[in-house]
C-alpha cells in the first residue's frame, strides 16, 4: 500500500477534491456559453469579450456575496443541492439592478473536509442556477480547512461580472415623479435574515425535520426554499421595453424600504402599499413564534417581495405583462412622488451609506387566506 503524503496526514485530501471535480464537471460545462474558452481545471477562467467592440462605451459591473447562515440549515438536513441557487441569486441578481447583463461567475467553497458528493451537489446547484440565469460558471475553488472548520461545515461565496452600455445604465438619476414601482414576488425567505430565523427556531424548540401545521413539508425544507432568480426575465424585459425601466432594486438585507431608498434620488418619495399583497405564511409563522409583528421584521426579511422595478407610468402594464410571461408575479405597490422638502414620518432615507429617496411601508397586509389576489395590477 502506498504511503500517504504528509499533506494527507494533516487532514487535506487532494484526491477527494479531484473526485469532486469529476462529479461536478458535466453540470459546470452545461452552463458554458460559446464565449467560454478552455475547460475545467485551468488557473483562470477565460471568456471571449470581443463582442464588446460593438459597444460605444461598455461598463463592467461586478458583484460578490455569499449565502450566509442559511448554509447551517442545509448542513443540518444534509441537503446541499439548492444552496447554489441562493448563491447565484445573491450575486447575479445584484448585477442586473444597474441594467447590466451578467456574463460569468466564479465560486469559492471552504470546508472542513472534502466529501466529493457533497461538494459536487453544491456546485451542481450553482451551475444549474447559472444556466437558468444565462450566466457561465467559468471557475471556482474548493478549499479544505481541517482544524478551522468541522468535518461537516462549509461556507460558499461567489463573484460575477456583467456589462452594460453606458447610455443604458440604470439608477436613481433616471427616476421621476409619477414613475410606478412594480414588485416581483419572492419564493420565500431567500437568503437574508437567517440568523434571526435560526434563533427563532432554536428558542421555540423546533427541529428542522419536524412539521408545522402551516406548511405542507418539513420545516427545514420550507426554510431552504431556493432564492428566486430574476436575471433572465429582467434582461429580456429590458430588451423588450427599451428606456421604460428607470431603476431596479434587489430586496436583500435591510428589507424593502432600505433597498428601494438606495435606487431613488433624494427629494423623491414612495409609499409601498402593504395592502397590495399577502406575505407567504413562512413570514407570519416565524414572526409570531419570535413574538414579533410582521412590521417588526420588515427590515430583516423581504416579506414576499424579492425585486422591485421602477418604470415609466405609461409602460408599467406592458412591463408587468412581460415579466409575467417570463414566469414572475408582478404587481404595482406604489408611485413615486416629490417630497417638497417635507420629511415623511417613518420613512427610510439612507441605507448602505447612500442617501436616497424617502421610502416607507404603509397600510395593512392582505391576509394569506384573503380571496383577493396577492399580486395584481392596480
Amino acid at each position: 500500500m502506498p504511503e500517504t503524503s504528509p499533506y494527507t496526514r494533516s487532514g487535506v485530501d487532494t484526491g477527494a477534491g479531484d473526485r469532486a471535480v469529476d462529479l461536478m464537471k458535466k453540470a459546470v460545462q452545461a452552463s458554458h456559453s460559446s464565449r467560454v474558452l478552455g475547460g475545467i481545471g485551468g488557473f483562470a477562467g477565460l471568456y471571449d469579450a470581443s463582442f464588446m467592440t460593438s459597444f460605444q462605451k461598455p461598463i463592467l459591473a461586478t458583484s460578490t456575496d455569499g449565502v450566509g447562515t442559511k448554509v447551517a440549515i442545509a448542513q443540518a438536513l444534509d441537503k446541499h443541492d439548492t444552496i447554489g441557487y441562493d448563491l447565484v441569486g445573491m450575486v447575479v441578481d445584484d448585477i442586473v439592478v444597474v441594467g447590466a447583463t451578467p456574463l460569468f461567475m466564479t465560486d469559492y467553497i471552504a470546508c472542513g473536509q472534502v466529501v466529493p458528493e457533497r461538494i459536487a451537489s453544491i456546485v451542481e446547484g450553482i451551475a444549474k442556477a447559472c444556466s437558468d440565469s444565462g450566466v457561465s460558471l467559468v471557475g471556482g475553488e474548493t478549499a479544505e480547512h481541517p482544524g478551522l472548520l468541522g468535518p461537516d461545515d462549509y461556507d460558499v461565496a461567489g463573484a460575477a461580472t456583467g456589462v452594460v452600455e453606458a447610455s443604458d445604465l440604470l439608477g436613481a438619476h433616471r427616476v421621476e415623479p409619477g414613475d410606478v414601482v412594480l414588485a416581483l414576488a419572492s419564493s420565500g425567505l431567500h437568503s437574508n435574515g437567517f440568523s434571526l430565523v435560526r434563533k427563532i427556531v432554536a428558542d421555540a424548540g423546533w427541529v428542522y425535520s419536524g412539521h408545522r401545521d402551516d406548511f405542507s413539508r418539513e420545516l427545514g425544507l420550507e426554510l431552504l426554499e431556493p432564492t428566486m432568480l430574476y436575471t433572465r426575465a429582467l434582461v429580456a424585459t429590458l430588451v423588450a421595453h427599451p428606456g421604460a425601466i428607470h431603476s431596479m432594486s434587489h430586496v436583500t438585507g435591510g428589507g424593502i424600504s432600505q433597498n428601494l431608498s438606495r435606487v431613488l434620488p433624494e427629494g423623491l418619495a414612495l409609499d409601498v402599499e402593504r395592502s397590495t399583497w399577502a406575505p407567504a405564511p413562512v413570514f407570519r409563522v416565524l414572526a409570531e413564534a419570535g413574538g414579533f409583528s410582521t412590521t417588526d421584521v420588515e427590515d430583516t426579511w423581504n416579506m414576499g417581495i424579492g425585486f422591485c422595478v421602477v418604470v415609466a407610468s405609461a409602460e408599467a402594464d406592458a412591463v408587468a405583462s412581460t415579466l409575467t410571461q417570463h414566469g414572475h408575479t408582478a404587481w404595482r405597490v406604489g408611485e413615486i412622488t416629490a417630497t417638497d422638502g417635507t420629511t415623511l414620518e417613518g420613512a427610510i432615507t439612507e441605507a448602505k451609506g447612500v442617501s436616497g429617496g424617502a421610502v416607507r411601508l404603509v397600510g395593512t397586509y392582505l391576509s394569506s387566506d384573503s380571496s383577493s389576489k396577492s399580486a395584481h395590477l392596480s
